[in-house]
């Protein structure tokens, strides 16, 4: 079975089918921002939430499908995709899940924000994966940023991973800290190495 057919299947929306379709196609995408990162995420949505974590899981899951609908490797991809779910989305889910796509520009969601954390949680806990994996990832972020030089790659590359190191926690959900923080910390710290090597 594809993941396309997959993920049809578990379009969080009983209706708006159309709009699902729509989305699978801009998924289906060479790079990290293809429709396995969407699996994942929604996989790891519905691990924190039989985990304990709280939060809506319609809404959620809607700012998964849409978080890198738009994903040119450019600095308004979110802004972008947060628009098209404002524009295509009923009015319960429009804002609230523009406003999520919108976090994961920085994955700094406040204390008081628990479909922010949990969002963030499943798009980063790719950080924690296992070695294959997680180079395979960094394969494909290089591959969304082929249009960028080797060196400024490195070094875009390596504030971005400064940036979520610094972070007290790279995980806001006490479930995804237990599940994915010391993997990720581990594997953050050896391409941050790798990079500067």
């Amino acid at each position: 079975m594809s993941l396309a057919h997959d993920l049809s299947q578990r379009w969080p929306l009983g209706d708006h089918l159309a709009l699902r379709d729509e989305l699978l196609g801009a998924w289906d995408r060479d790079g990290y921002h293809d429709l396995l990162h969407l699996t994942e995420v929604i996989d790891r949505l519905d691990l924190l939430r039989s985990a304990g974590a709280g939060f809506d899981a319609t809404t959620v899951a809607l700012a998964a499908w849409f978080h890198d609908a738009v994903y040119d490797g450019t600095a308004d991809d979110e802004e972008l995709s947060a628009q098209w779910a404002e524009r295509a989305l009923p009015v319960p889910y429009a804002d609230e899940v523009a406003r999520l796509v919108r976090m994961t520009v920085h994955h700094r969601p406040g204390d008081d924000d628990p479909a922010g954390g949990a969002l963030s949680d499943a798009d980063l806990a790719i950080l924690a994966a296992p070695r294959e994996r997680y180079d395979a990832y960094v394969a494909g972020v290089r591959a969304d940023f082929a249009h960028v030089e080797d060196d400024d790659f490195r070094v875009g590359r390596a504030l971005v991973l400064d940036d979520l190191a610094a972070k007290p926690w790279l995980f806001h959900t006490p479930q995804g800290r237990a599940l994915w923080e010391a993997d990720a910390r581990a594997n953050l710290t050896r391409e941050l190495e790798e990079l500067r090597a």
